[in-house]
């Protein structure tokens, strides 16, 4: 399938050619694809023919020879055109089986890359905690102001409810098998540590990939994506999140010995899957006790394990070193004669035994490596973590710190951090549910007939009298509608969870959509009602933190000012006090793209935190912000060492929460490398965004600001004159995008809308992504800003120049600015107007047609010369050459899945019933989003 001849030279990307030296640095990855791309090609010539292997094989030549201009592209589509679909399956297949086949390939070839940076003896890489360490060295910080910045520091990945993974557990497996044999291969090795063949196992394994199906026959359920979530753990979460939150705190307190920097984990992982709601009918409250008793099953079978081998490992005798009383004592509680000469084992023995009472007291159901010796439970981790704490002391106190420092130390790592719970579970529903929940509560109370109809002052003073009472406003025989006894159970399930697992376990509420102080004084009452808040005293309990989400770009306008509104009842300043004087606010960075388009989005989420943090500065409280990102640039995505670097000043101080999602989820953390260094990443950029000056701007803020002021304001113009007032926008965006089909793309659990509507702002935003992504055109990654920056420099008249000279200096000295054009560059890398132009096709309406696309073409262009203008680079990817390997290596075997995809759709719209048409449309976006890494 990769064929040796001149479609496999380098070409140009935009217009600058790849240097002799760039040739030679990607000649690795070249001919990793190569080796893949045979072995596929062979895999698929023995399976499914002679035929098939040909037409793949003259789909590859004809795409490489579109992308050098040597033929139309329309020539290309007409060798699809009428195609069979049974044939049309193995070919689509094929190019789907490349993407992840190249995918493995460039993984394997950052690491090479990195791997020769070191062995050059390089100073090493931002994003790298190395590099972090020397520039918190150069800043001569002392330790008390990084004591007080580091004051409840907290770096949380919260891997999200609405994945857009469409890859199977047995994809997944198979693609991490040949990721390891190519690391071997890398390596010069011919033969795996078991002594087989590399070349013959990995054929084996495509061979597996390729009779795998590639899409699931049903739609993923909640409990295959609380599993899906939790599978990352073994993979990877177990090995290197307790190692790195060691290796941080060494490293600083190390640095500044006297601040006790760091008591708790930095670094903790969080989830939404099985707590979020919004919009997902599938979350009840027996999910809530699957997601949380899962999670907690899979912290203990970890445990189980490592006690096992560590029971094994610490053979040591009585008669050769000298336990500690402490060891000597917990070892007594085992009377097991056999082992009497082992004190270590014994002790390690009697903790096996009281993990196991407490996993039989809290656990659905039991891990393997049990060990019952009618022991008494554990209380807390705490207590568990006392008792290996022991263990380790006795080890150092006779000069067995080797031993102490590995699989122990690891343990003890893993235990602080992930308790009995695993990972803290959000809950999070939509404002408009909340009310009308509380409004059926009330009636049902006698509290009010109807509290929907009330203003909203009148509202406050209401909600805060029933949180200032211990009253439950039902009992247990209340009529209720569905909704209301459903909403119930579901935090009655949570407060189970904190109260079993620990208040880590479920760690916050999100309001969806809030827009109001009551929004959040409603949420508070169903806590209330659960009992995980009780405000009536002077000390206040509310273990569950109420965590407003603002979205659209009015409401990230008027954050800081609800959380001012909020702060200013006594009762609410109470509960935050009770919490550390901490407050969480979420920041939804899809919604408000959808509601402004991405300038406008960008710049009103960097207001909000801007006033947010001069609020939380006015109120004397700690601020932790919860970014709402998603896997695409539209959505928030990016390079997240970048992304957190381009915060304002004060915005991280610490903390920060940010959500991962979608198929970026297992890119990031499938395996142990990979996830090492993105959580790496996340880390060094906290560290220096807190304790770094890294906003560049100085006392030219204001001004800089007033600029994008006036950007933002022109682009959520341009954006809302095509999204929202465009005469059959809808209808243009439905017929020219697979978004009707992606419902049918078995890929998660929740429906592609929050309501049964057509409404652009009722539809999810993964959807809207999605869709664009499919169809090339990449809309909410760069869509109005062309037209922002076009006219603010039209309208400076004679100081045209003078403006463009601003923005020049923008994009050189703020890291914000600078990361909006690098993302939006990415995002028109990946653009292609000639393959959007196949979809429009799919528009009957002929005049709708023209009437929408060309002012996306138009803005394409505008949006591409602006960059040029600002940046000075004609290559969009001049920064990030990574990508630009990876669009140039990959995206010419996209372009048969685009033309099969609108050949199928056009056939499935006609009304062709052939269930191969249907099976091909979803194996072609499961295809692109795969090869696009980050399409939803």
């Amino acid at each position: 399938m990769m064929a040796q001849g001149p479609d496999t030279a380098l070409e140009p990307i935009g217009s600058v050619r790849r240097t002799q030296v760039g040739r030679e640095a990607t000649e690795p990855m070249r001919e990793d694809i190569r080796l893949l791309g045979a072995m596929l090609g062979d895999t698929v010539r023995e399976q499914s023919g002679e035929e098939i292997f040909d037409l793949v094989e003259r789909a590859r030549v004809e795409s490489f020879r579109v992308r050098r201009s040597e033929i139309d592209r329309a020539e290309l589509a007409e060798m699809f055109s009428g195609i069979e679909a049974k044939k049309a399956i193995p070919v689509i297949r094929a190019f789907t089986h490349f993407a992840l086949l190249a995918n493995v390939a460039e993984d394997i070839h950052r690491e090479r890359r990195r791997a020769v940076h070191v062995a050059a003896g390089e100073p090493p890489q931002n994003s790298s905690l190395a590099a972090t360490y020397r520039k918190l060295d150069a800043a001569d910080l002392d330790a008390d102001t990084v004591a007080e910045a580091l004051t409840g520091a907290l770096v949380s990945p919260v891997i999200t409810a609405h994945p857009t993974e469409t890859r199977r557990r047995t994809v997944f497996d198979t693609q991490h098998r040949i990721t390891e044999l190519m690391r071997l291969h890398a390596k010069g090795e011919e033969r795996t540590s078991e002594g087989g063949s590399i070349d013959l196992e990995l054929r084996r394994q495509i061979l597996m990939l390729w009779q795998t199906a590639l899409i699931r026959l049903s739609r993923l359920k909640i409990q295959d994506e609380i599993e899906t979530g939790l599978r990352y753990y073994p993979a990877a979460f177990f090995e290197v999140i307790p190692a790195v939150n060691a290796g941080v705190r060494q490293a600083l307190q190390a640095r500044w010995p006297g601040a006790d920097l760091l008591p708790q984990p930095i670094l903790r992982p969080g989830s939404w899957i099985g707590g979020d709601r919004d919009g997902n009918p599938n979350v009840t409250g027996d999910v809530v006790r699957l997601a949380t008793g899962s999670a907690a099953y899979t912290a203990f079978a970890h445990y189980f394990t490592e006690l096992t081998a560590l029971e094994e490992e610490l053979s040591m005798s009585a008669r050769l070193v000298t336990v500690s009383d402490d060891v000597a004592e917990l070892a007594d509680a085992c009377h097991e004669p056999a082992r009497a000469d082992e004190p270590y084992r014994r002790a390690l023995r009697v903790v096996h035994a009281r993990l196991t009472a407490t996993a039989a007291d809290i656990l659905d159901r039991q891990p393997e490596h049990v060990l019952d010796l009618g022991m008494p439970r554990y209380s807390t981790p705490g207590e568990l973590l006392a008792d290996l704490n022991v263990v380790d002391s006795s080890l150092r106190a006779h000069g067995s710190a080797l031993l102490a420092d590995d699989r122990l130390a690891r343990l003890r790592e893993a235990v602080h951090v992930f308790g009995f719970h695993l990972s803290g579970l959000d809950m999070r529903q939509n404002s408009d549910v909340h009310e009308e929940v509380v409004t059926e509560l009330l009636a049902w109370a006698g509290v009010h007939s109807d509290y929907a109809s009330l203003p909203e002052q009148a509202r406050v003073a209401l909600l805060v009298a029933e949180l200032s009472t211990r009253r439950p406003l039902v009992g247990p025989g209340a009529q209720l509608s569905e909704l209301a006894r459903k909403e119930l159970d579901i935090v009655l399930a949570a407060a189970r969870a904190v109260q079993v697992f620990g208040a880590q376990a479920v760690p916050n509420y999100i309001i969806s959509m809030c827009q109001s102080v009551s929004d959040m004084l409603e949420a508070a009452l169903l806590l209330k009602e659960a009992g995980l808040l009780d405000a009536s005293g002077e000390h206040p309990y509310c273990p569950v933190g109420i965590v407003p989400l603002f979205e659209t770009i009015d409401d990230l306008q008027r954050g800081a000012q609800i959380m001012t509104d909020v702060l200013a009842l006594p009762l609410y300043r109470g509960i935050v006090h009770a919490r550390g004087e901490s407050q969480e606010v979420m920041l939804g960075y899809s919604d408000s793209n959808k509601d402004g388009g991405y300038l406008a989005a960008n710049w009103a989420l960097y207001r909000a935190e801007l006033d947010l943090v001069e609020m939380a500065r006015d109120n004397g409280i700690r601020l932790r912000l919860f970014h709402g990102r998603g896997g695409t640039v539209g959505r928030g995505g990016g390079p997240s060492y970048d992304a957190i670097l381009a915060q304002p000043p004060g915005a991280v101080s610490g903390s920060l929460r940010i959500t991962e999602q979608g198929e970026v989820i297992a890119a990031k953390y499938a395996e142990p490398r990979s996830a090492h260094r993105n959580l790496e990443t996340l880390l060094a950029a906290t560290l220096e965004s807190t304790l770094l000056d890294v906003e560049g701007l100085g006392d030219a803020a204001e001004p800089a600001y007033a600029v994008l002021d006036d950007l933002a304001a022109r682009a959520q113009r341009a954006y809302a004159e095509l999204v929202h007032e465009t005469p059959g926008f809808v209808e243009y965006f439905k017929a020219s995008t697979p978004v009707s089909e992606i419902g049918a793309l078995n890929i998660g659990s929740r429906p592609t809308s929050r309501k049964p509507t057509t409404k652009i702002s009722d539809l999810r935003a993964i959807p809207w992504v999605l869709a664009w992504s499919q169809s090339r055109v990449m809309l909410p990654g760069w869509y109005g800003t062309g037209t922002a920056f076009e006219q603010y420099i039209a309208d400076g008249g004679k100081d045209s120049a003078a403006r463009i000279e601003v923005l020049r200096d923008l994009y050189k000295r703020w890291p914000f600015f600078a990361t909006v054009l690098s993302n939006m560059a990415q995002v028109l890398s990946k653009a292609d107007m000639g393959l959007a132009a196949r979809y429009a096709e799919l528009v009957d309406d002929p005049d709708l047609r023209s009437r929408v696309f060309d002012k996306i073409v138009a803005e394409h262009d505008r949006t591409i010369a602006m960059h040029k203008l600002i940046t000075g680079h004609d290559d969009l990817l001049a920064d990030n050459p990574a990508l630009a390997r990876s669009v140039f290596n990959r995206f010419p075997y996209l372009e048969p899945l685009n033309h099969l995809q609108v050949e199928l759709l056009r056939r499935y719209r006609s009304g062709d019933d052939d269930e191969l048409v249907q099976r091909g449309i979803l194996l072609t976006m499961s295809g692109l989003a795969s090869a696009l890494r980050n399409s939803g």
